[in-house]
C-alpha cells in the first residue's frame, strides 16, 4: 500500500508490503517536484515489490493473491461497483477456499467450488465470480506460481430458477410499459422519463444521469453522451471507455417528451442535468428500478434490461450490428457480439429462413430458364 505526502515544497511516498517471510516491509523516497511523478514512482516500486513477493514465495493463500493482484492492477481503474463486485468475489473466496495454497488448487477442487457456490445462485453471479478468479489465476501463471490454468475445462453450475434466460421485452411488452409510463407521468418526479428515454436510447444508467441540457441538439434529433455519473459521490465521472463518447440518434417523440421536461424545469443554464427531480437531485439506481417494477412484471428484470430491450427490437428490425454497436458506445462490434450473442442467435433462425427462400428463388429462376430451352 502507498502513501504519498507532500514535505514542504516536495513530495515523500512509502510503500509498504509483506516479504517472503510474512515480515512487514517499507520503502519509501523523497525529494520529487511533482505529485504526479511520485504517484508514478510509487506505482513502479509496488509493482516490484509485489513481484519480488511472490517470486520467492509460492506459498501464498489464493485469497492473498486474489486481494494483492485485485488492489495492485485493478482497482485503481475500476468503478465504485465493479469495487464492489471484486471485493464480494474475494469473500466468496475466503468461504470457499480459505487458507489453501494458490499454487496447490487444482481443476478438481475448483469444479467442487463452482458445484457447491452454484447451487443457489444465478448464471449471471457464477459466471461473475469465475471471470474474476481465471483473470487472476493467468496472471499467476505469468508469474510463475501456478503451471497450469485449474480454471481452464472446467463448468459453470447454476440454479435454473435464479436464471432468467431472457432479460428483455418484446414489442407487445415494450409498448405497454411505455403507455403506463406517460400515463400519469410527472416532471417533478423524473424517474418515468428515465425508463423511457432508455429504452429508446440503448443509454447506460450513469450516462442518463450526467446528461446536461447541452448534450441534446432539438434540431438534429441527437443526444451526445460526453459524461457519466457517480451516484455514490454525486458528482460527474468519465464514461466507462473512451468508446462510450458518441452521439445517439433519437426520434421525435423523445424530443417532444425533453421539450416538456425542459420547459417545466427552466433551468438557469445548459449546464443543468436534464434529469433533477423536485428534491433537486438525480434519481439513483434504486430509485428507477423502484419505479421500473411497477410497469413491469417479469422477475429481474431491471434498468439494465432496457438496453438489451433496445438491442433485442433494433435486431429485431434488421438494423445493422456495426451500427448498434456504435450506438451502444462499444469498442467494437465482437464486443457487442459477445454480450448479445443470444440475441443474434435468436434473429439468426429468421435470417436463416430468409436466406433459403432467397435460394429457393434461384431454383425457380433456373428451372424458368431450363424449360425455355427446352
Amino acid at each position: 500500500m502507498a502513501s504519498i505526502k507532500k514535505r514542504g515544497n516536495k513530495w515523500q511516498i512509502r510503500v509498504s508490503y509483506k516479504d517472503s517471510d510474512g515480515i512487514n516491509r517499507t520503502k519509501s523516497k523523497s525529494g520529487f517536484t511533482t505529485k504526479r511523478e511520485a504517484e508514478i514512482y510509487a506505482a513502479d516500486l509496488q509493482t516490484q515489490s509485489f513481484n519480488d513477493e511472490i517470486a520467492v514465495n509460492d506459498k501464498v493463500t489464493l485469497y492473498d493473491y486474489f486481494s494483492d493482484w485485485y488492489k495492485l492492477y485493478k482497482k485503481p481503474s475500476l468503478s465504485y461497483r465493479t469495487k464492489l463486485q471484486y471485493e464480494h468475489t474475494k469473500s466468496v473466496i475466503q468461504k470457499y477456499f480459505g487458507n489453501s495454497m494458490l499454487s496447490k488448487i487444482d481443476r478438481r477442487q475448483y469444479q467442487k467450488f463452482l458445484t457447491e457456490y452454484g447451487s443457489d445462485h444465478s448464471k449471471a453471479t457464477v459466471a461473475k465470480k469465475n471471470s474474476h478468479i481465471r483473470a487472476c489465476v493467468k496472471n499467476a501463471i505469468y508469474d510463475n506460481i501456478v503451471k497450469k490454468d485449474f480454471t481452464d475445462q472446467t463448468t459453470l453450475v447454476f440454479d435454473k430458477t435464479k436464471t432468467m434466460e431472457i432479460d428483455y421485452l418484446n414489442l407487445k411488452e415494450l409498448n405497454e410499459m411505455i403507455n403506463k409510463l406517460y400515463d400519469g407521468i410527472d416532471p417533478h418526479f423524473t424517474s418515468r422519463y428515465m425508463i423511457i428515454v432508455a429504452a429508446y436510447s440503448g443509454l447506460r444508467l450513469g450516462e442518463l444521469q450526467g446528461l446536461q441540457w447541452q448534450d441534446v441538439n432539438f434540431n438534429f434529433k441527437t443526444i451526445a453522451v460526453n459524461r457519466s455519473w457517480n451516484e455514490l459521490n454525486s458528482e460527474f465521472k468519465e464514461t466507462k471507455t473512451a468508446s462510450s463518447i458518441r452521439i445517439v440518434r433519437i426520434n421525435q417523440m423523445i424530443i417532444d417528451l425533453l421539450t416538456e421536461l425542459k420547459e417545466f424545469r427552466q433551468p438557469k443554464n445548459d449546464n443543468e442535468q436534464i434529469f433533477i427531480n423536485q428534491f433537486g437531485t438525480v434519481p439513483t439506481s434504486a430509485a428507477v428500478n423502484k419505479t421500473l417494477k411497477k410497469f413491469v412484471s417479469h422477475q429481474g428484470f431491471h434498468f439494465h434490461s432496457l438496453r438489451h430491450t433496445h438491442v433485442a427490437y433494433l435486431l429485431s428490425k434488421h438494423v445493422d450490428l456495426y451500427l448498434i454497436s456504435k450506438r451502444l458506445g462499444h469498442s467494437d462490434i465482437g464486443t457487442t457480439s459477445k454480450v448479445y450473442s443470444y440475441l443474434i442467435d435468436e434473429y439468426k433462425i429468421e435470417g436463416d429462413n430468409q436466406i433459403e427462400t432467397a435460394l429457393d428463388d434461384i431454383s425457380q429462376d433456373t428451372k424458368k430458364a431450363t424449360s425455355k430451352i427446352g
